[in-house]
């Protein structure tokens, strides 16, 4: 059964940017076919069948216990969850700069 989910402002901005640099880059055909496959990759979160890592435990383990992440692409979607609910925190590229980011959100608290 899947659960309602959502996503931050934060990863409303990233999908945007995600999506805009793609379109500039390689155009409208592509741009579509990643933004399709990160939303598809959120509904396989809140389904409960990606396959999901905790932050804490690869990337830092000083991060919040429930920052989890999958991959899709070149993108993590990093999120938190509960029994309710699957809260998209943001979308980061894999050439990002990781540990640094995800500390910037467990300290605005998602």
């Amino acid at each position: 059964m899947s659960r309602p989910w959502r996503l931050t402002k934060q990863a409303e901005a990233s999908l945007l940017e995600i999506a805009l640099w793609t379109f500039e880059t390689f155009g409208p055909r592509q741009a579509a076919a990643d933004e399709e496959d990160l939303i598809a990759r959120c509904r396989e979160i809140a389904s409960g069948t990606a396959i999901t890592r905790g932050c804490r435990q690869l990337i830092n383990p000083d991060l919040a216990e429930d920052l989890r992440f999958t991959r899709s692409g070149q993108h993590f979607i990093v999120f938190i969850e509960d029994a309710a609910q699957v809260i998209i925190v943001d979308f980061l590229h894999s050439r990002s700069d990781l540990p640094g980011k995800l500390a910037a959100l467990s300290v605005r608290g998602t």
